[in-house]
């Protein structure tokens, strides 16, 4: 059997054709891993006869949808490269990153129409030349196919598998949080060895139920949907995340598993009267994007349900580091070692290997590491270093036994009278304190101090003061931690990843610091 994910359907359809596969928490639609091989098989026969040829770009701008798997599973087979678009940015961002990555084949759906329609109308800007709409209730734009009619028209027999092992299988494009966004390339191999060292590293198990809730252009979510494939998991799909709904799938589904982001399972932990679901089946639920405040691993292990952090990035094709159930609660905010097949090691700004509980900057290393960034020469070579460490960009300190304790992004550093400050450290403070329920902090110019941490909350309770807050953090951190100010917004800006945009939160909140 060839390495090609595609082929992880095909295998599986052939094991367990009767076992859902899928269930679409919406519409309601449910496919046995039979019936999806099926549809996968079709849509590949069509898009070969449309002329896609292997290493040509297909880009998905498509919600959390069966249409959305079949056609990764399907260009993955006939030998193309996945382009997932992340659906929130606007005409211009995704012009770029069509353009940069060479896709002459959009599909996409009817929610998407006016955004699409506007860069179908600026000819030339993009490459795309073939157009597939998913349409449900409005018909079909006048430039584009009608993606189901396209589909069913063709053969359901298996494809001829035209890429396999280095082959190119996706261009994941990072968040751009900091400039223009980068094209992440993984191949099949990459992608097989980060479902490998997921599997040998977690507790997943045959026959699981896993909500699906972050969008599927995001890697978080992208990878587990595939281990799923391969090990025989029902996939239930939410379209777009709802914490009121999602504790209604867990009961519902009777869901095993999942993976969230910190800002989900915050928002989930604010519903009120969560007793009342019954989630009895949930056995654990992953976190990762970004660091998990402790005091969210506490509340849901008040309610008996185990929180798992989980550290990794598009880079690497997902995993980085996961904590085992054992040691969750022993080590408690730490994001526990590096995977199976990972290696890991936190060093300092000349790549000498620190001390334990000393932070530095997280490299990794393993076969699931993406090839290069997308056109980026210069960028890949900052990243990789040349004996293969990826480094990550991120600060983390490890203890004795070898955890690791992820503190923030190097570039969200705030060097405050000569000392490094990590936002993160001052956040977890800050959630802690009643009437909270969400912060950020950034940096602001300081004449005395060069920067100064600056707190932006997001509360719940109208009598929440700056000097509340400010007089919460005292005592709880060093002096040159301590925030100057605190200021109230009615929404933190995050990106379709759960990350916040702190670039955005400078700009609204530019100082200087009192």
């Amino acid at each position: 059997m060839k390495n090609n994910i595609g082929l992880l359907l095909s295998k599986r359809a052939l094991i367990n054709p009767e076992r859902e596969a899928f269930v679409d928490s919406k519409s309601g639609l449910r496919l046995t891993f039979g019936q999806l091989n099926s549809r996968c098989n079709s849509l590949a026969n069509g898009l070969v006869k449309l002329g896609i040829e292997p290493g040509d770009r297909v880009a998905l701008s498509l919600m959390n949808s069966v249409e959305f798997l079949e056609a990764y599973f399907a260009v993955a087979k006939i030998g193309g490269i996945v382009v997932p678009l992340n659906w929130r940015l606007v005409s211009d961002e995704l012009e770029f990153i069509l353009k940069d990555s060479g896709a002459e084949t959009l599909i996409f759906g009817e929610e998407f129409v006016d955004v699409v329609a506007d860069l179908h109308g600026r000819g030339g800007k993009t490459d795309v030349k073939n157009w597939l709409q998913v349409s449900v209730d409005n018909g079909n734009s006048d430039f584009a196919k009608d993606y189901e009619r396209f589909r069913d028209k063709e053969s359901n027999t298996e494809p001829d598998i035209r890429a396999e092992e280095d082959d190119l299988l996706y261009i994941m494009y990072t968040s751009g949080t900091t400039g223009l966004p980068k094209g992440v390339v993984h191949s099949h191999n990459t992608s097989i060895w980060a479902l490998t060292t997921f599997i040998a590293s977690t507790d997943l198990r045959g026959g699981d139920r896993y909500l699906v809730a972050l969008p599927l252009f995001h890697v978080g979510s992208l990878i587990p949907v595939t281990l799923n494939i391969y090990w025989g998991v029902t996939s239930v799909i939410m379209r777009e995340f709802d914490p009121i709904r999602a504790w209604g799938l867990i009961q519902e589904e009777k869901i095993t598993n999942s993976l969230l982001v910190p800002a989900m399972l915050n928002f989930m932990s604010q519903v009120p009267d969560i007793t009342r679901y019954n989630y009895s089946s949930l056995r654990w639920i992953q976190s990762g994007a970004a660091p998990l405040p402790v005091n969210i691993i506490q509340k849901y292990a008040d309610f008996g349900i185990e929180v798992h952090q989980i550290y990794g990035l598009t880079e690497c094709c997902g995993p980085a580091c996961v904590i085992s159930a054992e040691n969750a609660l022993r080590k408690i905010g730490s994001t526990g070692r590096p995977f199976f097949h990972t290696e890991g090691k936190v060093v300092d700004d000349n790549g000498v290997v620190c001390p334990p509980g000393e932070q530095g900057e997280v490299w990794l290393k393993g076969k699931h590491i993406m090839l290069e960034y997308w056109n980026r020469p210069d960028a890949t070579a900052e990243t990789i270093t040349a004996d293969g460490w990826l480094r990550t960009g991120d600060v983390a300190a490890i203890d004795e036994e070898g955890f690791v304790y992820i503190q923030d992004r190097i570039k969200d550093m705030i060097i405050s009278g000569g000392e490094n400050v990590y936002p993160a450290e001052i956040e977890n403070v800050i959630l802690a304190l009643t009437g909270v329920t969400e912060v950020a902090v950034i940096g602001q110019p300081s004449e005395k101090w060069g920067e100064s941490p600056f707190a932006i909350v997001v509360k719940n309770d109208n009598a929440l003061t700056e000097i509340d807050v400010l007089e919460h953090c005292d005592g709880k951190l060093a002096r040159f931690k301590l925030p100057k100010g605190a200021a109230f917004i009615e929404v933190i800006p995050r990106n379709a990843n759960g990350k916040v945009l702190k670039r955005e939160l400078r700009l609204q909140f530019p100082g200087p610091a009192d």
